[in-house]
């Protein structure tokens, strides 16, 4: 996806949105793992992907709650496979056995809350863990910015050590590179520009920076600490001195935690009218974590960034051997 073709900047806000849908049309449905769509929102947006042929979903939960949903959805269910659950915790644990055993190659959230979801993603011995750290990226198209912006993590990792955010960040460059966004430019998010030991986001920052050096991190430039304005725009980036290939040209917005993070998308999304698309990695497969607050276009749009997510195999970078 080239700047053109997903930014709003040229004058159609909404461009980097069919032109996800048009880089999925030639693909196949993904059988998706629906954990608990019980409510119209829920099981309306898994059924809307279906007709756009994004995904074919498996409907997991109580038949009866699905069955009244679809009612007031208005939505036909008839030609989609339903598994029944007694509640949401057996759904969530069914969703994720059923990806476990390659019935589902996506996992998609319902009307049941994040926790008991990814819970159940995170078990060790029947969850969909991997080497690399799970975390969650937004994929937005900013009215004026000019190029799509990933943020991360804004829903999953609540107090990142230095070790998580290496992971939060290879993730994020892996979507940037599905988004055909090549050797995307990284600021690592602080208060301040400068390494303050009292601040430990800069040094993390710092650290992040030289952990790509040593390869540790690839396929993407880095630098930080940076401050969200001069990450975002040249004229500040100039008016603090600041030299580098990231500052005022960032791709990829990597946050100290998850409240910075939360408060910096809905930011995005509910004042600078950002459109966006959300989806959780480093798991097995992609999971479809959309919010009770998020417009049918996002949800789509997560769905579709899902799905190009599920066609490649990104395999987790190992540190360089000691020694």
């Amino acid at each position: 996806m080239t700047d053109n073709d997903v930014s709003g900047a040229a004058g159609d806000q909404h461009a980097w949105y069919r032109a996800l849908l048009a880089r999925c049309a030639a693909l196949a449905p993904v059988v998706t793992a629906v954990a608990h769509p019980c409510d119209a929102l829920s099981l309306g947006a898994a059924v809307e992907a279906a007709d756009l042929g994004l995904i074919d979903p498996i409907l997991i939960g109580p038949e009866a709650k699905i069955r009244a949903a679809a009612d007031a959805a208005k939505v036909d269910i008839s030609r989609f496979r339903l598994e029944p659950a007694p509640h949401s915790h057996a759904a969530a644990a069914q969703a994720v056995a059923l990806v476990r055993s390659g019935q589902a190659g996506l996992l998609m959230k319902g009307a049941l809350h994040t926790d008991e979801l990814m819970h159940e993603v995170m078990q060790p011995d029947t969850g969909l863990r991997t080497e690399r750290r799970i975390s969650h990226v937004y994929l937005m198209d900013v009215p004026g910015y000019g190029r799509p912006l990933l943020v991360t993590d804004a829903a999953i990792n609540i107090a990142p050590s230095l070790l998580d955010k290496r992971d939060i960040v290879q993730n994020a460059i892996d979507l940037a590179h599905v988004m055909q966004m090549d050797n995307p430019k990284v600021a690592i998010l602080s208060a301040v520009e400068t390494v303050n030991p009292q601040l430990q986001s800069t040094v993390d920052a710092a650290a992040l920076c030289k952990m790509a050096d040593r390869r540790q991190i690839v396929g993407g430039v880095l630098d930080g600490p940076l401050a969200f304005d001069n990450a975002i725009s040249e004229e500040a980036a100039r008016d603090k001195g600041i030299v580098s290939p990231v500052a005022g040209h960032a791709d990829i917005l990597v946050v100290p935690d998850l409240v910075s993070g939360n408060i910096l998308a809905k930011q995005l999304i509910f004042i600078a009218h950002a459109d966006a698309a959300g989806v959780v990695l480093g798991a097995r497969v992609p999971i479809i974590l959309t919010s009770r607050a998020d417009a049918e276009r996002t949800r789509i749009a997560s769905c579709a960034v899902a799905v190009l997510m599920s066609q490649i195999e990104v395999i987790a970078v190992k540190p360089p051997a000691h020694g």
